[in-house]
């Protein structure tokens, strides 16, 4: 179980890393109107959503592992509260790719201010899951 917990945790830091920076590429993407940034652009965001897609599939498969491997934590409240912000994360994550395909589509209608507010987005629910994974406050 330790080792299931390691290897979620190393998976979990390379998912929020992905979803710390792609939505600042978005930023820095919003105010670009030459065409080689804009390409540029397209190009990290699809790579970076590509690997932070790996680290999301390994961070809830190894999650899944770890109740399996312990199903008493279902009857912890917390960690129902942890899974539905893990919910929150999967949609944040799946909007990342909708925005993604409208900036290689040119259908960006975004500021750079609002996806400065949007890129916090993943900040705030880091710190719930952590919270409740740490404190397990009920």
């Amino acid at each position: 179980m330790i080792w299931l917990k390691a290897f979620h945790v190393i998976a979990m830091v390379t998912w929020f890393a992905g979803l710390f920076y792609l939505p600042r590429l978005f930023v820095y993407h919003a105010d670009t109107a030459d065409a080689p940034g804009l390409e540029r652009f397209e190009i990290m965001e699809r790579r970076l959503f590509a690997l932070m897609t790996i680290g999301g599939a390994a961070t809830i498969i190894l999650g899944v592992l770890m109740i399996v491997a312990a199903p008493a934590y279902l009857k912890m409240g917390w960690l129902h509260v942890k899974l539905s912000l893990v919910t929150l994360l999967i949609a944040y994550h799946a909007y990342c790719y909708r925005l993604m395909r409208d900036f290689a589509e040119r259908r960006n209608v975004r500021s750079s201010k609002w996806y400065r507010v949007f890129n916090e987005i993943p900040s705030l629910l880091l710190v719930g899951i952590v919270v409740l994974a740490v404190v397990k406050p009920f």
